[in-house]
């Protein structure tokens, strides 16, 4: 498989099936997988439009709506759709697809779930090797949907070249918003349900605290997903950010190298056996969880 990367990669997403195939093979670390990834190539300049925002936000909509406006320039569109993973049996809903299943079988948008397998960032540790696995097929656009748990999907700063955070009126006061890592992270905000009351106030408002907290004005839009409204103007963003220098390429690079190194650190441990693991260890009346990670360890 990996020799097919080391071809020329501008083909690559007519093929979703070879996409697919690669895409596996690194989620699960299958036989090949570091040759494949230490010989992707990038025939062209992919951006990663990273999506987040708090459950109930309207993620999965707007990307839908997204993807309509994109295709339009005959672009080819790759998701990465993510959702948690259950701490207590380990599996995943994977429900993000049910609002994208207009495009499930168009030609040029390709579509892929993944759980977070624990990972507290909303995102998974293999996010930022299957992103430039779409980045080498030459996708147009590569769109992640984080899983929406709140602070910590700060994480998505430190993959995507273009982060939107996605918020609603009845999202909290002003205070709260300030205090979120989400406000820092932002390169455009958008209010999403736009319709509901108080939307005017709300992005009023927000727009003197980004002011005030970051000293520039990132962009705010307002959007009503579920009809399409206000996403002509976000996709119009996105597609100029795309041609724009980036501005935390060093942060970003840092934040993946630091992220694979991680996960070739701990790769080796099987979360479930840990979990059998430990609840062994609890039968003990002395068990201590520093002495029992130091000894695991």
């Amino acid at each position: 498989m990996a020799t097919v990367f080391n071809q020329p990669t501008m083909t690559n997403c007519n093929n979703f099936k070879q996409v697919a195939r690669a895409l596996t093979i690194v989620e699960n670390n299958l036989t090949g997988a570091d040759e494949l990834l230490k010989n992707l190539s990038f025939a062209k300049t992919t951006p990663i439009i990273g999506i987040t925002g708090p459950p109930g936000a309207g993620k999965s909509t707007l990307v839908n709506s997204l993807i309509d406006l994109l295709l339009k320039d005959d672009r080819k569109i790759a998701v990465l759709a993510i959702d948690p993973t259950s701490p207590f049996n380990f599996g995943s809903l994977l429900g993000d697809r049910i609002r994208m299943a207009s495009h499930f079988n168009h030609p040029d948008v390709f579509i892929r779930s993944l759980a977070t397998r624990g990972s507290l960032g909303g995102l998974s540790a293999k996010t930022i090797e299957m992103a430039d696995v779409l980045r080498a097929a030459a996708f147009d656009y590569v769109l992640i949907e984080t899983v929406g748990v709140g602070q910590s999907e700060i994480e998505i700063a430190g993959l995507a070249d273009t982060t939107l955070v996605i918020l609603v009126p009845e999202g909290g006061d002003e205070i709260q918003h300030i205090k979120s890592g989400l406000m820092e992270i932002a390169d455009a905000f958008i209010i999403n349900k736009a319709d509901r009351a108080d939307a005017d106030v709300f992005t009023n408002n927000l727009k003197k605290i980004i002011g005030q907290k970051k000293g520039e004005h990132p962009p705010v839009f307002k959007t009503i997903a579920s009809q399409a409204s206000g996403i002509a103007e976000v996709a119009a963003f996105i597609k100029a950010s795309a041609n724009l220098p980036h501005k935390r390429r060093e942060l970003l690079m840092t934040e993946k190298a630091y992220k694979l190194i991680q996960q070739k650190l701990t790769q080796h441990i099987d979360k479930k056996k840990l979990q059998h693991d430990v609840a062994k260890a609890l039968s003990d009346k002395k068990f201590n969880l520093y002495s029992f990670v130091d000894t695991y360890v």
